[in-house]
């Protein structure tokens, strides 16, 4: 059970207070504005401080909702190989501003997409694999395409890459 927000001591600076939870938020890894108002009202610090203390942080560019969606797309792309589906999503739990957003996401390509679905599917391919087998070929496809999906990849997409990536695996494993 998650215990409850600690209330700020009575005769605290409540903007003092928010300024250190934001520092001490910020030095773990970056933030957009929408996470650390979140931070500071699950902590009580009244609305109208939270808002003047990220309004000054904004305004000395230590919290910038653009660089942070450009640094958030770069680092989930390469490390966890979402799609552009999956990052949008998670941009916009972030708080991050649709148009900022969109920006961010225009540095994956569709080729870079494409390319980083087909080395997941690679990673998953395996000698040991029937493919020749329809029920096998069909089954992994499944799977494939399920992971991709879950990673954000549209289906026809995911669809596309896993079909030639097996198509691929059968003429690599067919005697000239």
């Amino acid at each position: 059970m998650k215990k409850p927000a600690p209330e700020l001591e009575p005769d605290a600076n409540p903007a003092s207070v928010a300024r250190s939870i934001v520092l001490r938020q910020l030095t773990n890894s970056p933030k957009s504005r929408h996470q650390l108002a979140q931070k500071l009202a699950e902590r009580n610090v009244p609305a109208d401080v939270a808002e003047s203390v990220l309004d000054r942080f904004v305004e000395i560019e230590l919290i910038d909702d653009a660089e942070f969606a450009q640094l958030w797309v770069r680092s989930r792309a390469q490390n966890r190989s979402l799609a552009r589906g999956a990052l949008k999503r998670e941009l916009a739990e972030k708080g991050i501003a649709p148009e900022l957003a969109e920006e961010a996401l225009a540095q994956i390509s569709d080729e870079d997409e494409r390319d980083s679905a087909a080395e997941l599917v690679r990673r998953k391919l395996r000698g040991s694999m029937n493919l020749a087998d329809r029920a096998e070929r069909d089954k992994y496809t499944r799977r494939w395409v399920a992971m991709l999906a879950r990673k954000g990849y549209n289906p026809s997409a995911a669809f596309a890459v896993v079909g030639s990536l097996i198509d691929e695996q059968l003429e690599s494993e067919t005697p000239q």
